[in-house]
């Protein structure tokens, strides 16, 4: 296997031995993260588990699962110190060929009104808001709804 050079991202499925990685990650992006149980249960019953690898380092990391011709989105996140770069874009394609190649035709997801970044790269891929998860995500607060979008993933979409 050939490591790429650091200003080169490789996305490569993600592995148990990626677990530690995968969480310092979502622990330092998230105030109210994914357990590493989620995570593992991910990788144990199939879901698409990605990650991004600049150089020696995981940097971000995407998951999702798929059934009945639609993807659900289920975690996207870049390592704080490494956002805009591109690398939550280029993890966003790399699903959308995924599941397009597994045959969905719909790509889901919900994310919180109080991310902007996020809603932009959503929509700017061409995802459209279809809902509202009230009470969906914790919060400081107490409880965030989410916002439920929506991609076809109709060839060339």
């Amino acid at each position: 296997m050939v490591l790429a050079r650091a200003e080169h991202p490789v996305i490569r499925p993600l592995l148990p031995s990626d677990l530690d990685a995968v969480m310092a990650i979502e622990n330092a992006a998230y105030v109210f993260p994914w357990s590493r149980g989620i995570f593992a249960d991910c990788l144990r019953i199939g879901y698409g588990c990605y990650g991004v690898q600049t150089g020696a380092s995981l940097a971000a990391y995407v998951i999702f699962n798929w059934g009945a011709g639609e993807t659900h989105l289920l975690n996207i996140c870049v390592d704080p110190g490494q956002q805009r770069a591109g690398l939550g874009r280029l993890l966003l394609e790399f699903a959308i060929e995924r599941t397009r190649q597994l045959g969905c035709q719909t790509m889901l997801l919900e994310v919180r009104p109080s991310n902007p970044g996020a809603i932009a790269l959503y929509e700017q891929r061409g995802f459209q808001t279809i809902g509202r998860r009230p009470d969906y995500y914790r919060s400081e607060a107490g409880r965030e709804d989410a916002l439920v979008m929506r991609l076809p993933l109709q060839p060339g979409s």
